[in-house]
């Protein structure tokens, strides 16, 4: 009997940013568990830095789902959750979101949560996400690295970056968990946590952890 597949879509095509993904999600991958696929959207733009790109990989990612008859659950890998509720529609398997996982793993780790997101323009996108979920009380601030998803994945100084703006959000907005707020920090994540010294959730990690649970019990 073949073991149950979870694919993991980065709606972005940026390679590097999948194979990040890939060793970030290699802690999960048991021999006697779910196969854990990491693939790439080719028509995806580079980086999904706005709702233009976030609207424009929907469909395609309603099309990838839609032609998979082979993956047990799926995950989409960008925090903006594009194509989130699309993608639902186009199949009874479970279709998970980094960014709906991500802020509720860490709502089991803190009272408040604070998000690094990559740019300034990125944060009215993903506040009105978390005013969509009625969480607006537990969030404590979400700050911006100004930078590119290619630089998150790949640039020099990123995880210095980071380090600086997730100690403001512990000590100036009193957050008690951090939320890596894209997919493309997923390699930082212990050298983060370890630096803050308060939970540092990887939004990738966290929703596959809940698709192997959504994929051990089902049937």
């Amino acid at each position: 009997m073949s073991r149950p597949r979870i694919t993991v879509i980065n709606p972005n095509s940026n390679q590097v940013v999948t194979d990040g993904l890939a060793a970030a999600l290699t802690p999960l991958m048991f021999a006697d568990g779910p196969e854990i696929v990491c693939e790439t959207l080719k028509e995806g733009p580079f980086g999904i830095e706005s709702q233009k790109d976030a609207d424009s990989v929907t469909l395609p990612l309603r099309r990838f789902v839609e032609g998979d008859n082979a993956s047990s659950a799926f995950v989409i890998a960008c925090y903006s959750d594009p194509g989130l509720h699309v993608c639902r529609e186009a199949t009874t398997r479970p279709v998970l979101g980094i960014a709906e996982c991500g802020v509720l793993t860490a709502l089991t780790r803190a009272d408040t949560f604070g998000v690094i997101a990559i740019a300034q323009r990125s944060i009215r996108r993903h506040i009105r996400y978390l005013r969509q979920m009625g969480l607006m009380d537990r969030l404590a601030a979400e700050r911006p690295l100004d930078m590119t998803v290619a630089e998150t994945a790949s640039g020099d100084g990123t995880l210095a970056k980071m380090i600086a703006v997730g100690r403001a959000l512990k000590d100036e907005d009193g957050a008690g968990a951090i939320v890596m707020g894209c997919a493309g920090m997923a390699r930082h994540r212990k050298n983060l946590e370890d630096a803050l010294g308060i939970p540092v959730i990887d939004p990738t990690q966290a929703a596959v952890t809940m698709a192997l649970g959504a994929v051990a019990f089902a049937g």
